[in-house]
């Protein structure tokens, strides 16, 4: 299987994820750019394909990116049949782990249909 083309630079997106990371704790005093922000997401979900690629769970984080990923059967016209959705702050909580994939999904702040569409096994990265 060939691998995902990659859009963000491994080295940006590390570093996007890294000052999200420190603008996410609560002592810090300034939000993080939007342009951080959604290197960071474009990145993370990036990962995620690079380490399960396929087409049959697509991942959404909007508005910044969208991703399908997880080997399966492929979907080709509408709506797929296993779609995550969430926001960009608890995606990169799961991404880093200071949000359990489990935890965020009973306490609503994921969206997650269908039977392939969780990724637990896969966060945090």
């Amino acid at each position: 299987m060939a691998t995902a083309r990659r859009r963000i630079d491994i080295e940006e997106g590390k570093a996007a994820l890294k000052a999200w990371l420190e603008g996410a704790r609560p002592a810090s005093d300034a939000p993080v750019p939007r342009a951080v922000l959604a290197t960071a997401v474009r990145y993370t979900l990036e990962e995620v394909t690079a380490r399960a690629p396929g087409n049959s769970v697509e991942v959404r984080v909007p508005p910044f990116g969208v991703t399908q990923c997880v080997e399966g059967p492929r979907h080709t016209r509408g709506t797929p049949p296993n779609v995550i959705e969430t926001d960009a702050a608890t995606w990169l909580a799961m991404a880093t782990g200071q949000v359990d994939w489990a935890d965020a999904v009973a306490e609503g702040k994921v969206a997650a249909s269908g039977l392939r569409a969780d990724l637990s096994a896969l966060l945090p990265l």
